[in-house]
């Protein structure tokens, strides 16, 4: 697998000394850095690159940093600007956010560490805008290659799909393997469709959804009689998918006694209604499905073991969800734009949080839980964007917080930037920078409105508005 490209950064600052040792500690990260000495060159430079993030000095002669900013979000919006400034105001970070700013940082920086942390979260927030940008083109030109009823384009599906291609022409029995929720019922109808039986009939039955006492009734039909309330003849579904694919959901799940009837069919090809001496000839190609571990079934005796070999000369076995992750970003918008378009609502992205999110959630009931969790977002939502607060609460929803590693990570990085300073120091520094880095995160979700950012603080106007003062004045 090749190398991620390092995040271009460019470094825009009138004072030669800062400007170097902020770009030294970036190149030691990872990043591809360049250095502007001021506004001009750094518009020029954008003109002609296409950097993922900036580092923006506000007060600079000429051209200023706002004017960077503004200027930027014109030309390319996706770029990730991160102002910085020894002369903090509230108006400036307001400012600063309303125009598209990432983030604020003022100097003198708590350690350069903290710098590096904050352009990589801003590198990667331009990432996953990229990806998101990038769902709709796939569902364009199919989700799943030539498999346009399924989405999909993860190595672990791409196998599947070439497993599906090589079977479909044949007639032999397919046993579908996977975990609930993995449609495992889309790829039988998938390989229906491009065999020759496609013009004809695609019956699905799930097995555990039909008590033992009806089960052969409903599978090789009855005659008038054949027992109580059976009051005309009924075709069953081997008669209802002659020449055509029976589809068996959960075929683990039968009774042993259905398993007799079932494995003679599969022989010799013939059934015979309940009640009934006739044996009638039937053509159907039997695709079964289940989740559970039919081997193990067969050790404890709940599952013929001929059957099991009848059943299974082809198996096809479905990854889990979490075990096909590149899918979840295009499976997610294909959702989205289901839903959306069902619910008559004009949402049209998922943002970037709930991109990641969603990408990081184990999802245990696979595609089904994931097609229901943006179906209940889509229905929350309120603007045009999807994000985290619309999500389930076992998502993340409402009250999202960050993983533990990454904040583990983040304090200990901090924690040995800060080792040589003295305790009342090292905390006073951490506390500011924790109060300006939580007031604009508050700003930037409100848009900039103070008030409504004071209230997702649990605080009253003036004092959200005295913690931003403060820290301007530190």
């Amino acid at each position: 697998m090749p190398e991620p490209t390092p995040a271009r950064v460019v470094v825009v600052d009138d004072e030669p000394t800062l400007r170097r040792t902020v770009a030294r500690t970036l190149a030691q990260r990872g990043f591809e850095v360049t250095q502007c000495e001021d506004g001009q060159s750094a518009l020029e430079h954008v003109r002609s690159n296409d950097p993922d993030v900036m580092l923006i000095d506000l007060m600079m002669p000429g051209v200023s940093g706002m004017d960077v900013l503004r200027e930027v979000k014109s030309l390319k919006p996706d770029v990730e600007c991160v102002m910085m400034t020894a002369y903090s105001k509230v108006e400036d970070a307001v400012a600063a956010v309303r125009a598209g700013a990432y983030d604020f940082l003022t100097k003198p920086f708590a350690s350069f560490d903290a710098v590096g942390i904050t352009v990589a979260k801003a590198a990667e927030r331009r990432r996953l805008i990229a990806k998101t940008r990038s769902l709709e083109e796939q569902l364009d030109r199919g989700g799943g290659g030539g498999f346009a009823e399924i989405i999909g384009q993860s190595a672990a599906m791409r196998a599947v799909f070439r497993l599906v291609e090589g079977v479909a022409s044949a007639s032999s029995t397919v046993l579908i393997l996977g975990e609930s929720g993995t449609g495992k019922e889309l790829i039988a109808r998938a390989i229906h469709r491009r065999s020759a039986r496609a013009s004809r009939q695609f019956v699905a039955v799930n097995c555990s959804s039909i008590p033992d006492t009806l089960i052969e009734s409903e599978l090789f039909g009855h005659v008038k009689g054949a027992f109580t309330n059976a009051n005309t003849s009924r075709a069953g579904l081997f008669e209802v998918a002659d020449k055509g694919s029976l589809f068996l959901d959960e075929v683990g799940d039968l009774s042993l006694a259905a398993q007799v009837k079932l494995l003679r069919a599969l022989q010799e090809g013939e059934i015979k209604r309940v009640g009934s001496n006739e044996t009638r000839v039937v053509d159907v190609r039997v695709i079964a499905a289940t989740n559970v571990d039919l081997a193990e079934k067969i050790t404890n005796g709940r599952f013929r073991e001929d059957l099991y070999y009848r059943l299974n000369v082809i198996a096809i076995e479905l990854p889990p969800l979490r075990d096909r992750r590149d899918d979840i970003p295009v499976l997610a918008q294909h959702f989205l734009r289901k839903f959306a378009r069902k619910s008559g609502k004009e949402i049209r992205r998922l943002s970037p949080e709930t991109l990641a999110t969603l990408t990081a959630f184990a999802w245990p009931g696979n595609v089904r839980q994931l097609e229901n969790a943006i179906e209940r977002a889509v229905v929350l939502a309120r603007g045009d964007e999807l994000t985290v607060e619309d999500l389930p609460d076992a998502l993340g929803g409402k009250n999202p917080s960050p993983r533990a590693a990454d904040t583990g990570e983040a304090i200990d990085l901090v924690a040995r930037a800060l080792a040589d300073v003295p305790y009342a120091e090292a905390k006073r520094r951490v506390v500011r920078d924790f109060d300006r880095a939580y007031a604009l995160q508050l700003l930037e979700r409100s848009k900039g409105n103070v008030s409504e950012a004071a209230r997702l603080a649990g605080l009253d106007r003036s004092n959200f508005r005295r913690v931003l003062r403060k820290h301007g004045d530190s």
